[in-house]
Parts: C-alpha cells; sequence; structure tokens
C-alpha cells in the first residue's frame, strides 16, 4: 500500500492512502500532538470530509490495538529479509535483577547490539519502549538482533 506524506506548513504532516475498496483516506497528524481522520470523497483532493480526531492519549491506545497483532509479523518479514538479523523473545523472570527496574538500566542494546523493539505485557503490547519504561516479571521482550545478541539479553535479564 502506498502512503503519500504531505507537508501542511504550521499544522503538522497529513498522510493519504487508498484503501481496498477504493476510498482515499487521510491521517493529519498535528504538531500539538492531535490527530484528525478525514475522508476524500471525489477526486479533488481539496474536498475533504472530517470522519473524527483523536487526542494524543486516544491515538496511542489506538495504535496499541492496532498494532499489536502485527509487530511480530512484520519482524519476521525483516528478518527473513536480512540475512543474519533475528526476532527473540526474552522473558522478565521474578528472579531477574531488572524485575521492577527499567530498561534503560539493562543497557542492552549498547552491550549486546540487539533491540528491544516491544515488551508484551499480558494483553497489551508497549512498542518502542522508551528506556525510562519499567520491566516487570513475566514481560516478554521482543528483541532484534544477532542471535549472539539475543542470547546476549537473555543473559542480562537472567543475571
Amino acid at each position: 500500500m502506498d502512503v503519500t506524506e504531505v507537508l501542511l506548513p504550521g499544522v503538522g504532516l497529513r498522510y493519504e492512502f487508498t484503501t481496498t475498496d477504493g476510498q482515499r483516506i487521510g491521517v493529519v497528524a498535528r504538531r500539538r500532538g492531535d490527530f484528525d481522520f478525514v475522508a476524500y470523497p471525489g477526486d479533488d483532493p481539496d474536498d475533504v470530509r472530517m470522519l473524527f480526531r483523536l487526542s494524543a492519549e486516544e491515538a496511542d491506545a489506538v495504535t496499541e490495538i492496532l498494532g499489536a497483532p502485527r509487530i511480530a509479523e512484520r519482524f519476521a518479514d525483516l528478518t527473513r529479509e536480512v540475512p543474519g538479523l533475528n526476532a527473540g523473545q526474552v522473558e522478565v523472570t521474578a528472579s531477574s535483577a531488572f524485575d521492577g527496574r527499567t530498561l534503560g538500566e539493562t543497557r542492552a542494546r549498547t552491550r549486546t547490539g540487539a533491540s528491544i523493539v516491544a515488551i508484551v505485557r499480558g494483553e497489551d503490547v508497549i512498542a518502542s519502549p522508551a528506556p525510562s519504561q519499567g520491566l516487570l516479571a513475566g514481560d516478554i521482550l521482543v528483541v532484534i538482533g544477532t542471535q549472539q545478541g539475543i542470547t546476549g539479553v537473555e543473559r542480562i535479564l537472567a543475571g
């Protein structure tokens, strides 16, 4: 699917795409953090119909809902395309020194070269977790890197 990105000076960015049934949809990412969802009823890009607006918090919630099932699928595709790149899952156990500490405290990326791209916590997925993200026993970390890097993250969390 092709997504067109259009700079809207003073407003933000507009992303446009056409659905499989032919409807043109736009998402305006405003500089202040909210998002407008619009539709184009005809061929005129200036003929726009506002569908709804989401706050930054609401957009984050929708992103997690829509993105959760697709994260693993996209990483699996990526690892097939790039030789030597692997995806792995590493659990934070109750005996881990990092249970209750932040992701940044692991220094996993610096120490192993592998990136933690998501945390699965129960039914929730925290995509692109920040270094300040807390880790809890039972969390599953989605790790991208070499097999050696993924093994290194396992060792860090076990230690």
